[in-house]
């Protein structure tokens, strides 16, 4: 692995989890600062990137793949459940829970995925409860309680809305993970997280028309932010993930994309200066540690299902 060709895999990869973080935290601030309402910019947001994804598909990469996908009817189905369940259960559990809450506790909230796998896979059978994995949801578990209570049992430092859709956002990742493997297993990640970008857009436009908003309301400052968003906050960062694995190994590039709550945490305490407390941030710092300890400690189920050991990304928040 040449030197300069692993610089380029470490910026790429710091840039892409950066960008995923921040994205979180400038979606919050459309919601708060210029009301954007949170159905009209998951409907933009997933359009616009899964077209721009496409089109790097298409222009850079295997072309016939884009609309090669759509040849057989079993993979055409599996797409569809995976672009309405997956990629729009994500996209849209995720902004509610910033919406209703914060970016920093939301994207927490939605790294509760791993642990929800683990135990998916146990029920399953297909791996064995080991002690890392107690050790694993021990620190999800120990951090989600610090981070929603902030040391009161009594009472939630988190709005409870935000809370059901953070969790329900780290449900719809480890249904995102599982079922996208054999799809990303037959054809690039473009290509179906694309597709599933514009089939998850496309359904929820028919509910929220992208068109349907008062423009003439918007600054200058609203639309760069909300460029920022869709172009750095979910094209690149997805696409900049998925070139940084041509360059570092896949345990490197997942550990390292650990910086998107890390960015998610710093830019809402300081940007947005949302009040965080003591067991807040001791809750963070045992997420923190639970993710870095999944990082480094990959083990493979009986029946591969991680993506990221094939060289594919998790997730695009």
């Amino acid at each position: 692995m040449k030197g300069r060709s692993r610089e380029t895999g470490l910026f790429l990869v710091i840039a892409g989890a950066t960008f995923w973080g921040v994205g979180g935290t400038v979606s919050q601030k459309l919601f708060q600062q210029y009301g954007i309402d949170v159905n009209w910019l998951v409907t933009v947001r997933l359009l616009s990137a899964g077209i721009l994804l496409l089109a790097v598909q298409f222009l850079l990469k295997d072309r016939s793949q884009v609309l090669g996908v759509w040849k057989n009817r079993r993979v055409a189905a599996q797409l569809v459940i995976f672009g309405l369940l997956g990629m729009l259960g994500v996209q849209y559990t995720y902004m509610a829970s910033i919406h209703h809450g914060n970016a920093a506790v939301a994207t927490l909230l939605q790294y509760l995925a791993p642990v929800m796998i683990i135990i998916y896979l146990v029920l399953r059978r297909q791996t064995v409860f080991t002690r890392q994995d107690f050790v694993t949801v021990s620190l999800a578990l120990t951090g989600s309680l610090f981070l929603l209570t902030n040391g009161s049992v009594s009472q939630l430092s988190v709005p409870a809305p935000a809370i059901v859709w953070g969790i329900l956002s780290g449900v719809a990742l480890a249904f995102y993970t599982l079922y996208a493997v054999p799809l990303l297993k037959q054809f690039d990640s473009l290509v179906v997280v694309g597709w599933a970008m514009v089939i998850g857009g496309l359904s929820l436009s028919f509910f929220h028309p992208p068109w349907k908003m008062d423009f003439a309301s918007l600054t200058i400052e609203a639309y760069l932010y909300l460029v920022f968003v869709i172009v750095f906050g979910t094209m690149l960062a997805f696409w900049f993930y998925i070139e940084s694995l041509q360059n570092l190994t896949p345990t490197e590039t997942s550990l390292l994309s650990s910086l998107e709550p890390m960015a998610a945490v710093l830019t809402t305490v300081i940007w947005l200066k949302e009040p965080f407390g003591s067991f807040q941030w001791i809750g963070t710092a045992c997420i923190f540690s639970m993710i870095l300890l999944l990082a480094l400690n990959k083990k493979k189920p009986a029946k591969s299902s991680d993506p990221i050991e094939n060289g594919e990304p998790l997730k695009v928040s």
